[in-house]
Order: structure tokens, then C-alpha cells, then sequence
């Protein structure tokens, strides 16, 4: 299906030069590739927050204090 999608020119140039060193004319294939793997980490990401929230009130709050301060630390530390 033919639509329109508004991209800057720096993303065209990008995927141009990415189209025409796997040999192909254009790049609607990474167009396609790319929503595909979006769709997908979209679809998997919503199954680990299912899987997370099913946890809830699985851990001491001793475990829970402990992780939250880790998570805090590499935070911290994040660039």
C-alpha cells in the first residue's frame, strides 16, 4: 500500500545510502523492515509489563528497597 510519510532529509540520505549497499533501487523495504520491528517490540514490550505487574506483591519490601536503590545508583551513573 502507497502512503505518505513525512521524513527529514538526513533520514532520506540515510536510508538511501543503507538501500544501495544491500543493492536495492529504493527504500521501501527498510520502511517495511522498520515498522515491522516496531510493531513487534511494541507487541513484546506490552507482554513484559504484563509479565511485571503479574509479580506484584512477589517480593519482600526488603527486595524491594534493595532494587529500588540499585536502579537509583544506575541511574546515577546513566550518559
Amino acid at each position: 500500500m502507497r502512503t505518505t510519510v513525512e521524513i527529514t532529509d538526513a533520514q532520506r540520505a540515510g536510508l538511501l545510502d543503507l538501500a544501495a549497499r544491500r543493492g536495492e533501487k529504493g527504500f521501501s523495504r527498510l520502511v517495511q523492515e522498520a515498522v515491522d520491528r516496531l510493531l513487534a517490540d511494541e507487541h513484546e514490550g506490552k507482554g513484559r509489563v504484563e509479565a511485571a505487574l503479574a509479580l506484584e506483591g512477589s517480593m519482600t519490601a526488603e527486595a524491594a528497597d534493595e532494587l529500588t536503590a540499585s536502579v537509583a545508583r544506575l541511574r546515577s551513573n546513566w550518559r
